[in-house]
Order: structure tokens, then sequence, then C-alpha cells
């Protein structure tokens, strides 16, 4: 067999990508690049410039660039199709505004450490170097909030005041997760002690007096900047729609397909109902059966733990070999509860050399202790095997035709998530989720996912409502109205997803739009195939591509002109 030689193109995109962990030591952790999780990233303009004169420069040198073979020509494709709208929301100035209640500074500093080492002195060490650096970086976001402000960008008055919730939880010098996270430490097995034990105390002392800086700037300063209107508009939306779906797409067209696929998840739904729990039952009356079925209940985190980790293993054993081949270094995935409390579910990749497994965390929220299998078995699918596990470990472990930048960096969250909700789908066509329990849960994220088409393009882009959601302009007490008629969740996590959406313009429906584009091109395979059609086949050369920009998915699958094979 010949080993592919790294290429011209192959050097720009790994020295694109070692110089990135070198600009942004938080990403450097996330992408499992040793040698940075002592250091912190620069938040302040400045640093936003240098991340944009490397997306330049690199953008440059691909253009000189002479590709030899497909794997290039696709690396060329996929890097300028990340970096261009990387630069559009640079010199708009939307990334030095960012600030919402999942995704913004306010949470990185916080979230990196549960990805961080914590077994030796020099791990400690690492994680007591970078929070003492939160302080630096604090001040720096600041700075760039500041700078938004000055140009007319700031997030609106409702993700201002969820922020500043979330930054006093940090700021509390008593419950800190800085502060008892840190106080926890045990290096080698053994309670901190000596130097170590003064650097971690000091540092999260620090940090947390970083996060009441915060808080002051954000009460004194921005809120009064804010706006009360979430919609974000539609030339605002657009840029933050390619850059979350990789690829542009017809707003408008998106939305009426939205309600279109929103009614038939409905639908699909009530025929699943009257399965359950009988003719013209309610999903109320339905779930009520579930929720009674001892079979399907589950007491307490260590129970809920063993069973992700079960229903994962399960699924490497059964898919390995005759959906899939999962290479070894693939068939672990750790389960773990997150120590957070956000109730969010989800993935973290495997480092470089997969010394760092992929993890599945569950995020509970305090005071839960009971949970139900039958709506989350699909949410171990879409998170584990066959969907981030298998898609974004496989690429990791691809060295043989992969670069640094196509194994570690390389993301679109329509690629990425569109493929996991895809491979719900996928777990239903093989038999995985005929249980009409786990098909409801299936089906009821679905009709959630669709949901949120509709009400992210529709609030951002102000879009007409349906009367039966008040007519008028979409604003978020109607979205609010029709989110809780079509997701049959704790209004808790209703409330926290809605300002998620609001606040986080142009991702949510990029799961949706995602998986409606692997469909197509599904599709498009198998009828250029003819018989010949291998699904198998299909997913190993689609996963072997790593995470690329689904306008250039079609290209590297060979489904157009633009590769000779």
């Amino acid at each position: 067999m010949t080993v592919r030689q790294p290429t011209a193109i192959d050097a720009i995109a790994d020295t694109y990508t070692n110089r990135l962990a070198e600009i942004d030591p938080l990403e450097a952790t996330s992408m499992g690049i040793p040698g940075h999780d002592h250091q912190m990233t620069d938040l302040s303009p400045d640093g936003y410039a240098e991340r944009a004169r490397l997306d330049r420069e690199t953008l440059a040198d691909l253009a000189k660039a002479v590709p030899v073979d497909d794997v290039d020509r696709v690396t060329a494709a996929a890097m300028a199709d990340r970096l261009r709208p990387a630069l559009e929301l640079d010199e708009s100035g939307e990334l030095l505004a960012q600030l919402n209640v999942i995704a913004s500074p306010v949470q990185y500093l916080r979230d990196v450490l549960d990805i961080m080492p914590t077994a030796t002195t020099d791990d400690w060490a690492n994680i007591a170097s970078r929070v003492s650096r939160v302080p630096e970086a604090v001040h720096g976001y600041i700075e760039s909030l500041r700078e938004a402000a000055r140009l007319g960008l700031v997030a609106a008055e409702r993700q201002v005041e969820e922020c500043i919730k979330q930054a006093a939880e940090l700021a509390d010098p008593s419950s800190s997760f800085f502060v008892t996270f840190l106080a926890e430490a045990q290096p080698d097995g053994a309670p901190a002690s000596g130097p170590l034990a003064h650097d971690l105390t000091t540092a999260a002392r620090l940090a947390a007096e970083a996060y009441g800086a915060l808080v002051d700037f954000l009460t004194d300063e921005l809120a009064g900047q804010a706006p009360t209107d979430d919609a974000v508009g539609r030339d605002r939306y657009a840029l933050w729609s390619r850059e979350f779906v990789g690829a542009a797409v017809d707003l408008d067209e998106t939305y009426e397909w939205g309600l279109a696929e929103l009614a038939r998840m409905a639908a699909e739904q009530d025929r699943i109902v009257a399965e359950i729990a009988g003719p013209g039952a309610s999903i109320e009356d339905a779930i009520a059966t579930l929720e009674t079925d001892a079979a399907r209940l589950l007491h307490g985190k260590d129970a809920l733990q063993a069973w992700m980790q079960e229903t994962a293993d399960a699924a490497v054993a059964a898919l390995d070999g005759v959906h899939f081949d999962i290479p070894e270094q693939m068939r672990t995935i750790e389960c773990r509860i997150a120590p957070t409390e956000t109730g969010g579910i989800y993935y973290t990749g495997p480092s470089d050399d997969f010394s760092r497994p992929g993890r599945m965390w569950w995020s509970v929220p305090a005071g839960v202790t009971e949970f139900s299998t039958w709506r989350e078995k699909t949410t171990v699918y879409h998170e584990g095997v066959p969907g981030h596990h298998l898609q974004i470990a496989q690429a990791v472990l691809n060295r043989d035709e992969l670069n640094r930048w196509r194994r570690l960096a390389s993301w679109s969250s329509g690629h990425g998530e569109g493929w996991a909700l895809y491979a719900e789908r996928l777990m239903e066509e093989f038999g995985f989720m005929d249980d009409p329990g786990d098909r409801l849960g299936l089906v009821d994220g679905q009709r959630m996912r669709a949901t949120r088409v509709v009400l992210d393009i529709g609030v951002h882009c102000r879009k007409p409502a349906p009367a039966e959601w008040g007519g008028g302009i979409w604003d978020a007490d109607k979205a609010w109205a029709c989110f809780k008629a079509n997701v049959n969740m704790d209004e808790a996590f209703l409330r926290f997803e809605l300002n998620r959406y609001l606040g986080w313009p142009g991702q949510a429906p990029s799961y949706k739009i995602g998986q409606r584009l692997w469909e197509t091109y599904r599709a498009q395979a198998a009828a250029l195939a003819g018989p010949e059609f291998s699904l198998k086949d299909f997913h190993t050369r689609a996963l072997n591509l790593g995470s690329v920009p689904l306008s250039v998915l079609p290209m590297a699958l060979g489904l157009d002109a633009g590769l000779s094979g």
C-alpha cells in the first residue's frame, strides 16, 4: 500500500494549526494539542486581530499553492471556506461582541477545565497557571466588549442579564467553581500541598475576583447599552448562518421547509403516541405511560452514568464489522457526569494521541435524581456511536490521509451536528429504535430541532409568524409559546434552550439543516452508483474526510465534477 506523502498544502495546513494553538491555547486544549495547557488565550481586540492576520496570511499562501491530489483539493477548498467567513465576522466586529448564555468567553474560561488532565502534579501546575491568567483574559474580554459596543454591537438585554447571573456564580468566593474545583486537587492521588497548594488557592481567588469585575462591567456599563430586541437582523444573521452551517442557504426557503418539517414531525409523533397509549391519546398520556415504566427509570447519577456507558458500549459492539469498521483506538468512549449543572449533554473528542479518549458528558441539573431512558437513548447515539464519537475520532485517527488541520481543527456545526442527527435516524433504520418509547424520544428530539429552525430564523430575521403562534412578527414571547407547545421537556430546560437560540443566531438550525444536506448527499450518491451503492462504503468515505464544510462535501464525495476520481 502506498503511503501518501505530505504536500505543500499539508504544510500550510499544519503550520496554520500549530500557530493557531499558540495564539489560542484554549483551542489547543480542545484540539488535544499538548504544550499549551498552562497558557491563556488573549481575548482582547489585539488577540482577535492576531488570529485574523493568521487567517489572511494562510489564505494568501493557499492561493499560491498548487494541489497535487484530491486530498489537497479538499483541504484547500475547506480551509478557504472556513477562513473567509471567519474574516468576515472579524471585519464586522461580531467576534468582539460575543456574549451569550452558552458559547462565549463567559463560559469558555471555566469549561476548558473539564477537559484538562488532572492526574499528576504537572497537570495541576498547568491548571494553576492557566487559572491564574483568568484575570488578564477577563480584562481583554472587557476591552473587546467595549470596542464592539463602540461599533454598535451589544448583545441583547436578555443575554446580558443571564450572563451576569452566570458570572456572579463564578465570582462567589465561597462557591465559585474555580474555588471548589482547585481546592479538591488530588495530584498523584494525594491532596495538593506546599507551593502547588498555594498556587492553586491563589489562582482560584484571582479568577473569582476577575469574574466579580466582569459582573460589575456587565451590570454598570454594558447593560445600559443592551438593546431590548433579541433579533440581530437578516444581514448579521446571514453571516452567522454561513459560519455555522458551512454553506450558504436560502433563509426564506429554509424557514418554510422548517415549518413543513415541524408539521411532519408532529404527525409522526402522533402516530407513535397512539401506538404507546392508544388511539386519541395525547403526548402527555404517552409520557405518563413511559415515565411510570420501572424498566425505563434510573435512580441516581451513578445509575445514569452506568446506563450511558452500557448503551454506548453496546452500540460499538453491535455496529462494528456490520455497518461500520471501528478501529481499536475508537472502541473506547468514556461516559461521564459533567461537573456543571446546566442540563446539557455533549461530547469532547480524543486528544491527538488518544491518551485522552472521546468522552460523552451529561450535565445533571441540581436536584435531579431520576432519569428516564426513553428520552435519551437517541442522545447516546447522537453523542457516541455512530454520532460524534465515530465522526470526530475517525478524523483524528486518519493520519495517513489527513493533515493536522483536517484532523483536529476543521469543524463546522452543519457538518458535525448534521451528521449526529443523521446518525440518530440511522439507528432507527438499522433497527435499534423499534421500541415505541425509544422512537418517541427520537422523534421528540427531531421535532425540537425542527422547531428551532423556525424560531431561530423567524425571530432573528423578523419573519411573519403563523396565526396559531400569534401572527405579526416573531418575537421571544411568540417563540416561547411555540417552543412549549412543540417540545415536552422541563420548563427550566426550555427557557435555557430558547435563551441559547436568542443569543447565538444561526447555530441551532445548523443541526437540522445539516441533517437535511447529509440525507440529500446520500441520495445523490446512491443515484449515481445505482445497484453498486454500498451504504457502508459511503459512510466510510465520508467519515475519512474529517469535518469539511457542507459546501465542500459534495465535491469531496465526488458528487460533482470537483474531483477526478
